[in-house]
């Protein structure tokens, strides 16, 4: 008996459906997610490289259910303004620094960089489990970002200056032209600094162009791997100014909400690894970072003492004026930091 090639094509579909009915039973097939995530660093910066590192961990672990395209920061919208573009859902996650977004929350330097604040260990502690994640949540309330305990990279603390200038005496510090970010920019124009925004990336070429006399920026494992050995001279250190530089990832809240909840888990947890997987590299990585660059000819020296008091005690005041001025959230997360911090140095 000859069977017709319509009634074929019809014996195929259902054996295909069959087929896919009994491997995914009361299932439907999985639809492909595709995210888009920047980091805030020019690529050669370990932020952006561990963001990469991360997007495509993601991508792997859930064999393409879960696709997310890392951006190297300022690819998709201008540096800094990542945060921005998740809340747009033009991203769908990206990996910043909190305080390049002042201009909404004032709190954020508080997470960020802070003089005077927690070192690393204690920053990711105060982050994870003492309530920091959620309280980051609560200052960006209306806004449709969020982020969640294991999205804090602490990172060491901040090389205090790269600088063409050397300083000797907290004399030295007024007038002194210099790139300094977020709270600690403040704080030190208040202390006679002339203190400017410059991204990362237009670092090098500023301090070329004598636009500035100093700078900070990130770890001395990062700024090794910038190069700066070869503009600025001098290499002061303190943990004063920045005991950590932490980076948090962001994920839009709508995006965020629509992941299937294992690809929630695999997100969250692969985040939490790759954030303190990048920690403890720099750290590795700075401890061996001193000697190129002395060996490169840079002078390294800790920061004089009477610069490291004053600038703990205008820090101080600073923090205590804005917790009575700012919204309530401010002065929730400032003594929500200082009690953990003074928890956790009792048992040091």
């Amino acid at each position: 008996m000859k069977i017709r090639k319509k009634n074929v094509g019809i014996l195929l579909v259902i054996m295909v459906v069959a087929v896919l009915m009994v491997m995914l039973p009361g299932q439907s097939i999985a639809k492909k997610i595709i995210w888009k995530s920047s980091g805030h660093g020019p690529a050669s910066d370990p932020s952006q490289i561990y963001h990469n590192k991360l997007c495509d961990a993601i991508t792997a672990a859930t064999d393409g259910r879960l696709t997310v395209k890392p951006f190297v920061g300022g690819s998709i919208v201008p540096v800094y303004k990542e945060l921005d573009a998740v809340d747009r859902n033009v991203l769908q996650m990206c990996y910043t620094c909190p305080m390049y977004n002042l201009d909404k929350w004032p709190a954020a330097g508080l997470i960020s960089s802070r003089p005077g604040g927690l070192p690393g260990e204690a920053l990711r502690t105060w982050f994870d489990y003492g309530g920091g994640a959620a309280l980051m949540n609560k200052m960006m309330k209306g806004y449709n970002v969020l982020t969640f305990p294991g999205a804090l990279s602490p990172l060491p603390e901040e090389v205090f200056f790269h600088s063409k200038v050397k300083l000797e005496s907290l004399k030295d510090i007024k007038g002194l032209k210099a790139r300094c970010m977020g709270d600690g920019g403040e704080i030190l124009k208040r202390m006679g600094a002339a203190t400017v925004i410059i991204p990362g990336g237009e670092l090098y070429e500023a301090m070329q162009r004598g636009t500035i006399d100093a700078f900070e920026y990130s770890t001395l494992a990062s700024n090794w791997n910038m190069h700066f050995n070869e503009v600025a001279h001098y290499v002061y250190l303190s943990p004063i100014r920045a005991p950590s530089d932490p980076q948090v990832f962001f994920v839009n809240k709508k995006a965020w909400a629509a992941l299937p909840a294992d690809l929630k888990v695999v997100v969250q947890g692969l985040i939490d690894k790759w954030t303190q997987a990048q920690h403890e590299y720099l750290v590795y990585e700075s401890v061996k970072a001193v000697d190129k660059f002395r060996k490169a000819g840079n002078e390294v020296f800790k920061v004089p003492k009477d610069i490291e008091v004053a600038l703990t005690a205008e820090a101080n005041k600073f923090y205590e004026e804005k917790s009575k001025s700012e919204s309530p959230i401010f002065g929730e997360i400032y003594n929500s930091m200082k009690n953990f911090g003074e928890a956790y140095n009792a048992i040091k």
